[in-house]
């Protein structure tokens, strides 16, 4: 039950990041969010008191997770939502996994199977097909640069994670990274203001969706994630990935109006296909993913 919840739940945050960003300027929206996050994980941290020190070396890590995984990730993230469409977002997002594989293969000489790399293949083809022919007009839009940008920080920043989560939990790794990357959005959000661009809603309606986004949407969700994982295994759970990326799809055609096209359907379907292959016979290590890799 927790993972079909969690899946919805991050199904309709793309939503609701497209709908609020009608009210908020991009960086503005992004780090207003981090900030509530961060501040709720701090206090589930306090209370738990189960946050221990990192060393030296992890410290290190933490500071490139957060720069890629939370820094780059939302910046680009929320710039190229007011670009695009929630479901062309979701889409692209659900190429994190592939780009993983191909990043670790550069970087820690992993090995990549023939099925890894046949999915890796049917899922960037089902990218070309979004970005190509998913949006209004023919070709790229500086939309879907900027969340291929964001998908891509994601994707580096899980290289740190996999190695932090040798000594560290998920959970402390979610924390440290999320505060890390919050407090280094801070510059990013004054040179918005400096340049104008500043603006936020009046509307306490919205500013309830934003904290609840944070604090439901992500924080909680994330612990849902995680004890869903512990019932069902990692192999079913990884299954409930595919759903996101479809029910924001929906959600975004009732609540926002956005059509669906016939080009993100099957570039959807292909990049879920490919995800899935290139997943068969993961060693169950592998196969979970910790909150921190679903901050959209």
């Amino acid at each position: 039950m927790e993972l079909w919840g969690v899946s919805l739940l991050w199904g309709g945050n793309y939503v609701a990041s497209a709908y609020m960003l009608r009210d908020f300027s991009p960086i503005l929206l992004s780090f207003a969010r981090l900030v509530v996050m961060s501040l709720f994980l701090i206090s589930v941290a306090a209370v738990n008191k189960s946050l221990r020190r990192p060393t030296y070396r992890e410290w290190g890590l933490l500071l490139f997770a957060g720069i890629f995984g939370t820094l780059f990730n939302q910046l680009f993230y929320f710039t190229g939502l007011q670009y695009s469409t929630a479901g062309n977002a979701a889409l692209i997002v659900a190429l994190s996994p592939i780009a993983t594989t191909l990043l670790s293969r550069m970087f820690l000489k992993e090995e990549i199977t023939w099925l890894k790399l046949s999915g890796a293949f049917i899922a960037l083809l089902g990218g070309v097909c979004i970005v190509l022919y998913g949006g209004k007009t023919f070709g790229i839009s500086k939309g879907d640069i900027y969340l291929l940008l964001a998908m891509l920080g994601m994707s580096i920043s899980l290289l740190f994670i996999r190695k932090l989560t040798t000594g560290m939990t998920s959970y402390e790794v979610t924390i440290y990274s999320t505060v890390i990357g919050t407090i280094l959005m801070s510059p990013a959000v004054a040179f918005e203001a400096f340049q104008g661009h500043f603006h936020w809603s009046h509307e306490v309606l919205t500013w309830v969706l934003l904290v609840s986004v944070a604090v439901i949407g992500q924080g909680l969700a994330g612990f849902w994630w995680n004890q869903g994982i512990a019932v069902v295994g990692p192999s079913t759970s990884s299954m409930f990935m595919n759903i996101p990326p479809f029910v924001a799809i929906i959600v975004s055609f009732f609540v926002l109006g956005d059509p669906i096209r016939a080009a993100q359907v099957a570039g959807g379907i292909l990049i879920l296909a490919g995800v899935a292959i290139s997943n068969i016979k993961r060693r169950p290590s592998q196969e979970s993913r910790s909150p921190g890799a679903e901050m959209v």
